[in-house]
């Protein structure tokens, strides 16, 4: 009990027990205010001092002296017991208060974990309502989709119809109008043929009185002519009378002479006469004959002017038929018009009703899109919150976290007949956390914190650690370490591909990270000074991969097991590890550690086996030691980033390997036994932890089983060949997630003068 008290009182000098000056005979005890030790606190060296005392006496033989003396040596030492039982009642007050605080917290800590528990199945359900919900509605939005393209589609066709219609109305306008130009033209022609017909009407009628007139004519004109011949024959009879008379009648010759003279004078008028009725014959003859020609011609002009007539009254039929058929036409083609005015009417009503319906759908599309983009945002802060709550749960656990890749399938790799033998859950508790292998037709399941499918890119996988890299600026410890077989993909996991942005790995994503959260911390008051060192472990020894005078001597003798330096692995109090003569190097951006990574990666041991042209033959360790200040707070953290890429395990039947390569790969297996039978031990809480089997797990003793974040990557390679060693693989990654380290403890303190890290 002897020692410094608590309740922040501090420590006096034993002097100051008596008065302040040495004990002699008539000193008096110190005055006790406010309790009976008045406040005074022992060390062990005023209690051995007190104990080793012997009283100073002038006079042996004065009893009463002696007396006092002794009385007041009594005294102290009663105040001095007085104040260990009050130190030690404080102690059992204090050790009580305590348990009462510990059981509180305990209490505490069991209801957040059922609330936690409570909470995270009530987000479980609630992010498989809203999965449930984002299904119905990308069922309905894809429903929604169709609708809308049938209904785009079902436009399309009816402005096409439209068009065709207005095309073809245009076509029928114009032949219509085409037909009433030519019907117009055709009535023009009817009209002019009706006139001519009419004229040629008139004509006939006038040529037909007028051949009647001259037939009349021709009549009088042949009756006239009898008449003559008949008065010609009477005259000849009268003469021939007048001769048989004359002959008769000589004797009056007288008479005879004088009616001859008569007779004469009248035979000359008549034949006078007869001569002008001859002329008048002739005359009369020759109109009858010109009249006949007349009439000759007339008829045949008749005869023409019947054959025109029949033609046009032909032609008037035929045109009046065609007439009749176009104006049959033109009544269809207007019925049709108006029936494609009413359909286009029609149309125009449901294209409205179209047009309405896919503006009440477009809101509705653009509704159903925002609240999916509300669902997609409540699932996103849902999985944030899961995780955040999964990672709290985890740090109060203390567990190890492991995340599980699996890479794609490459060209080399075999097929089996029986298909895929890694498959993954749908459920909503295994997805995106299960995976399935099947071995020899048994199905083995596993559930990690993480599973990244093949297609799963360096950022996918990036974006879930980003935050764990975070806690080595915060001052928490650190580390990501991968593991599996050879050609499972542990150094594309952490190193990616150099020279192609998109598939750069986690250690040069993580220092990205660091130094951006670096410059913005700045505005804060924020300064981190940051130092990078890096080595591997080849054949149980250590290699400083960025040492500046290593020569291929050394490096042969390394690999021949003899080094050239003999580097001692140290852990302090505080569960920091030194590697003593450890190259560490004072890093100010990203691409010095860029810089520095390419330097190590052409110095790391690499060989060639049957199962990887480039197989890593050693464990390589990267570490980034943080030490930041804040000059307002003058508040101080250190944290450590430890980055290591583990060689692959493979079988001798399998990778081939002889000579050099046979003694690596057995080193190989060996420490990755150790880190077994550390893991084993561990899950198994048992008292010993063999640490020290191995270089790797004494280095990673603060990682396995300290105060420190850590996260382990198993890679699985999905060749069918590789089954065996991927089941291996799983069963060690679900025996490291079931390992309780501690819980990660933050290293931060106020500003010392010295506020570096000091690194052995």
């Amino acid at each position: 009990m002897v020692g410094t008290a608590t309740n922040g009182r501090a420590r006096q000098a034993f002097s100051y027990v008596n008065g302040g000056y040495d004990m002699s005979p008539g000193s008096a005890p110190a005055s006790n205010a406010g309790s009976e030790c008045g406040g005074i606190e022992f060390t062990r060296e005023d209690v051995e001092a007190l104990l080793r005392e012997k009283p100073k006496r002038k006079d042996k033989f004065n009893l009463r002296e002696k007396c006092d003396i002794l009385t007041e040596y009594i005294k102290r030492l009663k105040l001095c017991i007085k104040w260990f039982q009050e130190l030690e009642a404080s102690y059992v007050f204090e050790q009580e208060k305590l348990q009462n605080r510990l059981d509180k917290a305990e209490l505490r800590c069991f209801e957040t974990e059922s609330q936690l528990k409570d909470k995270e199945e009530e987000l479980n359900s609630i992010i498989q309502e809203l999965r449930t919900n984002y299904s119905s509605l990308q069922e309905k939005f894809e429903q929604e989709e169709c609708d809308k393209l049938s209904a785009m589609d079902s436009l399309t066709k009816e402005r096409q119809a439209r068009l065709d219609i207005e095309r073809s109305q245009n076509t029928l306008s114009e032949e219509l109008g085409r037909a009433q130009r030519e019907l117009s033209s055709a009535n023009q022609k009817i009209s002019s043929l009706n006139d001519m017909y009419k004229r040629l009407q008139d004509y006939i009628a006038s040529l037909q009185q007028y051949n009647s007139k001259l037939h009349t004519d021709l009549s009088t004109v042949e009756d006239d002519l009898k008449r003559v011949e008949k008065e010609k024959a009477g005259m000849g009879e009268n003469l021939s009378m007048l001769r048989g008379q004359l002959t008769m009648c000589k004797a009056s010759h007288d008479e005879a002479v004088k009616q001859r003279d008569a007779l004469v004078n009248e035979a000359a008028s008549l034949k006078m006469e007869l001569q002008q009725v001859r002329d008048d014959r002739d005359r009369l003859l020759l109109q009858v004959q010109s009249l006949t020609a007349e009439v000759v011609q007339y008829k045949e002009s008749t005869e023409n002017s019947c054959s025109d007539l029949d033609n046009l009254t032909t032609k008037t039929n035929e045109l009046e038929d065609k007439c009749l058929s176009q104006s049959n036409e033109i009544s269809t083609l207007k019925d049709q018009l108006t029936t494609a005015l009413e359909k286009l009417q029609v149309s125009d009503l449901s294209a409205l009703e179209t047009r309405s319906e896919h503006e009440e759908q477009k809101n509705l599309i653009s509704e159903l899109q925002s609240r999916l983009a509300d669902a997609e945002f409540k699932v996103i802060e849902g999985e944030m919150l899961r995780k955040k709550l999964h990672n709290t749960i985890l740090e109060l656990k203390g567990n190890i976290r492991v995340f599980c890749r699996v890479r794609p399938l490459l060209p080399d790799d075999g097929s089996c007949a029986d298909g895929k033998v890694i498959s993954y859950p749908t459920s909503m508790e295994a997805f995106g956390r299960g995976i399935d292998l099947v071995q020899t037709g048994q199905k083995h399941s596993f559930t990690f914190d993480k599973v990244f499918v093949p297609d799963a890119s360096q950022e996918d996988v990036f974006e879930e650690i980003s935050q764990l890299v975070q806690s080595a600026l915060d001052g928490y410890k650190v580390c990501i370490f991968a593991y599996g077989q050879t050609g499972s993909g542990k150094t594309y996991t952490m190193m990616g591909k150099p020279g192609q942005t998109e598939q750069k790995g986690l250690i040069p994503r993580s220092l990205e990270q660091i130094f951006q959260t670096r410059q913005s911390l700045l505005a804060q008051g924020w300064k981190y000074e940051m130092q990078v060192s890096m080595l591997e472990i080849y054949n149980e020894t250590i290699r400083d991969l960025l040492s500046t005078n290593r020569s291929s001597v050394d490096i042969l003798r390394t690999e021949n097991g003899v080094g050239s330096k003999q580097y001692t692995i140290k852990h302090d109090a505080s569960g920091n590890t030194h590697v003593s003569d450890l190259t560490i190097v004072d890093v100010r951006s990203a691409k010095e550690v860029s810089y520095l990574l390419d330097r190590a990666a052409q110095s790391r041991s690499v060989g060639k086996t049957q199962m990887n042209e480039q197989s890593s033959r050693s464990h390589f360790v990267f570490t980034l030691r943080i030490s930041g200040v804040n000059e307002s707070t003058e508040q101080q953290v250190q944290g450590v980033l430890n980055l290591i890429d583990l060689a692959g395990s493979e079988r001798l039947s399998k990778s081939g390997s002889t000579g050099d390569r046979l003694k690596e790969t057995q080193a190989i297996n060996k420490s990755l036994s150790s880190l077994s039978d550390v893991i084993f031990a561990l899950a198994k809480k048992e008292d010993h932890v063999p640490f020290r089997n191995s270089r790797l797990t004494y280095l990673l003793q603060p990682c396995l089983g300290g105060d420190s974040k850590t996260l382990m990557f198993v890679n699985i390679s999905p060749d069918p060949s590789s089954s065996g060693e991927s089941l291996c693989s799983l069963r060690f990654a679900s025996r490291v997630n079931a390992c309780e380290i501690g819980t990660p403890r933050r290293q931060t303190n106020l500003r010392s003068p010295d506020y570096r890290l000091s690194y052995g």
